[in-house]
């Protein structure tokens, strides 16, 4: 079972940086993400999310091959390949998967304009050195599933940006 942590950041670029920090740590091996969303309110105050996968594209690439594959067997491949691509996307579009997409958008109206936060998903971690690379960057955990221990001690590791008290 994964666990939720969203950590809001007081700039608009802060979480992609931990997103980006935390896809190092995963190819390092010492965390392993089921996913990892980022919520942006820009100066206008417009909620965006920014995934980490694309399912519309992924979905109407995979849908675009299979449906050259079987268009070719009927011999029509161009038509199979249409028809397969926008199967494909239309399915991508309606899978969501991961952290769910209205739950970042109403979380992400009651951030300050000019502000952003992160959510991930989170399946294995090495907490020691995850925490070390993502403290300095700060932030406020704004939930989790994590225990009221476990919460208190990364919120203090965040406050503290990973200098010992």
């Amino acid at each position: 079972m994964a666990d939720l942590i969203a950590i809001a950041y007081d700039d608009e670029y802060k979480a992609e940086e931990v997103r980006l920090a935390l896809a190092k740590l995963q190819k390092e091996h010492l965390v392993e993400l089921e996913d990892a969303a980022v919520v942006v309110k820009d100066a206008n105050g417009k909620v965006k999310l920014k995934q980490a996968i694309d399912l519309t594209t992924a979905g109407a690439t995979s849908g675009g091959f299979w449906g050259l594959l079987i268009g070719t067997l009927f011999l029509n491949p161009l038509l199979g390949a249409a028809v397969g691509a926008a199967a494909g996307g239309i399915s991508g579009a309606l899978t969501d998967i991961g952290v769910e997409d209205n739950f970042m958008r109403e979380l992400g109206k009651s951030f300050e304009p000019g502000t952003s936060a992160l959510f991930v998903l989170i399946r294995k971690v090495t907490p020691d050195k995850v925490l070390d690379e993502i403290a300095p960057y700060g932030g406020t955990v704004l939930r989790t599933s994590l225990s009221k221990d476990q919460e208190a001690q990364l919120q203090e590791v965040l406050n503290n940006r990973g200098v010992p008290v």
